[in-house]
């Protein structure tokens, strides 16, 4: 992948960009790359081992979010995803989506992520709210999963969960993270403080075979270790089942 990523189709910098390489990404971006792709930026700034990848940035969903809905209607979710689903991708969106996935490689499989910019914010995850794909493979099928994160916004869940934090359906935008996937033996969530016991120094991971969407989505029981930081050893470990149970 090439510093150019972060500009295609803007050469002289003067429209806001379609994809921002996420090497090129940092959290002063949330509102161009939302919250998931600014931390992973941060993250493959600080040299950890983040998979390459690249973002459709907010200003592409700007391009074909519905313009007239109606807030008050129940049906609102079905209809934005009705819309988004039925909007063509413009075509210059459509040609950044292929440049940038081809500079991944030649078909190479990537998990098509969405990033909202109400995202993994100090007050609202928005865990799982939103969809994920993963082994997408071509250029093709990253374009439709593209347009399949899109109207992951206005999932019914999604619309209930902004409602319970106050957070206004209009300001909200969506980007979408193309990350080369990874071929994990086993994978899952590290939560860095106890969500049970608010313990800063204790660290929690669930974790299962196969990959971490498994344990996201609530499709398995994972393996669950605790362990504290100072010093650096596992206090408690809870196995799970391979299954989620009744």
């Amino acid at each position: 992948m090439t510093a150019q990523m972060a500009h295609i189709g803007n050469p002289a910098g003067t429209a806001k960009p379609l994809v921002r390489a996420l090497k090129d990404t940092d959290a002063t971006m949330l509102a161009e790359v939302g919250g998931k792709a600014a931390n992973l930026g941060e993250m493959t700034q600080a040299g950890l081992p983040v998979p390459g990848g690249f973002t459709v940035t907010t200003e592409a969903y700007a391009r074909v979010s519905p313009r007239q809905l109606d807030y008050d209607d129940p049906q609102l979710p079905a209809n934005a995803r009705k819309i988004l689903l039925e909007t063509p991708v413009p075509d210059d969106v459509e040609a950044e989506i292929r440049a940038a996935y081809g500079q991944l490689g030649a078909d190479v499989p990537v998990a098509v992520r969405s990033s909202a910019t109400a995202e993994d914010l100090p007050y609202a995850s928005f865990a799982g709210q939103q969809d994920t794909y993963l082994h997408i493979i071509g250029a093709d099928a990253v374009v439709d999963a593209v347009r399949r994160c899109w109207a992951s916004l206005w999932t019914d869940r999604a619309v209930a969960y902004r409602s319970s934090n106050d957070i206004d359906h209009r300001l909200v935008q969506l980007a979408v993270v193309v990350q080369r996937m990874v071929d994990a033996e086993i994978a899952g969530v590290l939560l860095t403080a106890n969500p049970l016991t608010g313990r800063r120094r204790e660290a929690v991971l669930d974790a299962s075979p196969g990959l971490g969407e498994s344990v996201v989505s609530g499709s398995v029981n994972p393996t669950i270790s605790s362990s504290t930081s100072t010093p650096v050893r596992v206090s408690s470990r809870s196995a799970g089942w391979g299954t989620s149970g009744p």
